[in-house]
């Protein structure tokens, strides 16, 4: 197995300041697994879907940017291009959706939907998304409202976002889709979603007192980590580090927005660490990788069309499964 590393961000640098490299191992952690947040961009917020339907009865919370509806492939990358990403040839079939999901509940491949009125979901598509089409975020609120009340699900869909994660003052422009995907847009979409999920928290100062760890994602997962990255990345806040009780949220980063594109710019950039260190929040940034032979996988996306196998919108997907022993991996530190 790889060595752990910290990229270490000292109590003293704020979210802006380079990280400095130092070999390490991973602190002893006191997590709650059994009451999850997740949330994801793009392909990442079609990912945070799949782990928070197949896993609800332990996610309590979802926050999904720019993403469709809970299995719109169908397991079809021609249904995948022309139905969930920037057209609808078609009209997509919520309630044919959710039979399949239905069915998969019945069998044992994903939790009991009944499981989801507990959760809360915040969603996001701003209307200069033409990566997105909006009547492709539409159908993933219509499909929730069939399994969350009202009262805890909330769609931001006013705002003049292009195809980014929008920040309060990190990355590029907001109103142009470019690499990295992360807009200054002043709007801090990383604490708006994180109190849409876990209710009032505390408004985070601008110094950041923890440690990114890094984690190896093959050694962890096997052969169900053989369409990601070498390593995932956790944000480990200096009170987790020291043994207090904490949290833990899954953040699924977008299509050319893994680590070997970006860098460390997703990790970093967001605002959720920020949010993270002043409220015992563990953050696990796992990582996929591009493919240019089989399976196809050329920009580095979560699998949300089926590249990894018919199951892989269930618990017995390749990725839910790999995800599923990185947060094992961390809770016996």
């Amino acid at each position: 197995m790889k060595k752990l590393t910290y990229v270490l961000l000292g109590a003293a640098l704020t979210t802006s300041t380079a990280t400095v490299l130092a070999q390490d191992t991973l602190p002893a952690l006191n997590l709650d697994t059994a009451h999850l947040t997740v949330s994801g961009l793009s392909s990442g917020g079609y990912m945070a879907t799949q782990y928070h339907i197949a896993n609800s009865d332990k996610v309590i919370g979802a926050a999904m940017l720019a993403s469709g509806p809970y299995y719109c492939a169908q397991n079809d990358i021609s249904i995948a291009l022309g139905q969930c990403v920037n057209k609808v040839d078609s009209p997509i079939d919520v309630k044919a959706l959710g039979t399949q999901a239905k069915a998969w509940a019945e069998s044992g491949a994903i939790a009991p939907l009944s499981g989801l009125k507990n959760s809360n979901v915040w969603l996001l598509h701003g209307t200069a998304d033409t990566r997105v089409n909006s009547k492709v975020s539409n159908a993933l609120y219509a499909q929730y409202q069939q399994w969350v009340p009202e009262t805890q699900l909330t769609y931001v869909n006013d705002q003049p976002f292009a195809h980014v994660f929008p920040t309060q003052q990190q990355g590029g422009s907001c109103t142009e889709s470019n690499s990295p995907y992360i807009g200054n847009c002043e709007y801090d979409a990383a604490g708006e979603l994180l109190s849409a999920l876990l209710g009032d928290l505390t408004v985070p100062d601008e110094i950041l007192t923890g440690t990114v760890v890094t984690l190896d994602q093959q050694a962890i997962a096997g052969d169900n980590a053989s369409t990601l990255g070498d390593e995932a990345y956790v944000y480990v806040p200096a009170d987790c580090a020291a043994g207090e009780a904490c949290r833990i949220h899954v953040s699924f980063h977008g299509c050319n927005q893994y680590a070997d594109a970006v860098k460390m710019a997703y990790v970093e950039q967001t605002g959720l660490n920020r949010w993270a260190d002043d409220n015992q929040i563990v953050v696990l940034y796992p990582q996929t990788k591009k493919s240019l032979m089989m399976p196809m996988n050329p920009q580095g996306c979560w699998d949300w069309w089926g590249y990894t196998g018919d199951q892989y919108a269930t618990k017995n997907g390749p990725q839910l499964k790999a995800v599923d022993a990185l947060i094992s991996h961390l809770a016996k530190h």
